[in-house]
């Protein structure tokens, strides 16, 4: 194996740690990884992230199920509305410029870390649906699906919001279901996607085989790992990854400029730092010593 086919599928342990963990978030890290590290072309990374993901997400949902975390009827309309769209971007996104798909992708990265950083409303001790009202599933599913064909992104961070917003499923039960719509449109796009895309099949396979390590130790990491901490760490990182990609699509005197790059660096680590800070003293439940967290409220206050 060589050196960069070894680091590829490595860091490819924490794409499934993030579907594991999140039940989401595994395309943004898939994309950029098969287009930066394994230096695939755009269009073939996004159809290699779309196999990826679809699979290691099918292998996640037998957990969720054992566990009765999963609402079927409503993950499968999701799912089926999410295909046919998720198709027809594959389809659309033949025809898109490289650099339109990944500067699309990267603002779809921002976006879903918006979601992750912001956190996600409870239930409020509101009656729970088994199951959420068709049409609306339908059409979310639909539009969700049409952003996985176009970006390659398998719509974790949008499909868990829609599914607890909707219809205030908790978060485990929307997370089992995400999993089961990320691997019915995952796949979908990729059908659309091999119309025109050819696929490395043996690296995607090994992709494949890490990532679904990865997604069977996230689930274990589940019950260690407080959300409160880790959603919004986890969204800074993406953040960074996203304005990464942006910044590849600049001019090539831009793109170049070490200057910019120090700059965007040591801004995002001080937000991504003060983001964790802030998880850690949120709550009640504070990780970080009480004198930090006092100072900070002390700041916050002026």
């Amino acid at each position: 194996m060589t050196g960069g086919l070894a680091l590829t599928v490595g860091l490819a342990v924490l794409i499934g740690i993030s579907l594991g963990l999140l039940g989401g978030g595994g395309s943004i890290l898939a994309v950029p990884l098969l287009v930066y590290v394994a230096d695939l072309p755009a269009k073939e990374a996004i159809a290699t992230s779309l196999l990826v993901v679809g699979v290691t997400s099918a292998v996640g949902v037998l957990p969720h199920a054992r566990a009765r975390r999963i609402r079927w009827r409503t993950g499968l309309v999701f799912g089926v509305a999410g295909m046919a769209g998720a198709y027809a971007g594959g389809r659309l996104a033949a025809s898109v410029p490289a650099a339109v798909l990944l500067t699309g992708f990267a603002l779809m990265m921002l976006a879903t870390a918006t979601a992750m950083i912001r956190g996600r409303r409870g239930t409020g001790g509101e009656p729970v649906p088994h199951e959420l009202p068709v049409p609306r599933v339908v059409l979310d599913g639909v539009l969700v699906g049409l952003v996985t064909g176009l970006v390659g992104a398998g719509g974790g961070f949008l499909v868990v919001p829609a599914l607890t917003l909707l219809g205030g499923l908790p978060m485990p039960v929307a997370i089992g279901t995400s999993l089961v719509v990320i691997a019915m449109k995952s796949l979908a796009g990729l059908a659309g996607y091999l119309s025109a895309v050819s696929v490395g099949w043996g690296l995607a396979a090994a992709v494949t085989a890490a990532a679904v390590v990865g997604s069977l130790a996230g689930g274990r990491l589940t019950g260690h790992i407080r959300e409160e901490v880790l959603r919004p760490a986890f969204g800074w990182f993406v953040v960074v990854m996203g304005v990464l990609v942006l910044g590849q699509q600049l001019p090539g005197q831009l793109r170049g400029d070490p200057l910019l790059w120090t700059a965007v660096a040591g801004l995002a680590g001080t937000v991504a730092a003060v983001a964790l800070l802030a998880a850690g003293c949120r709550g009640g439940r504070e990780w970080i010593p009480s004198p930090v967290c006092r100072a900070l409220r002390a700041v916050a206050a002026r």
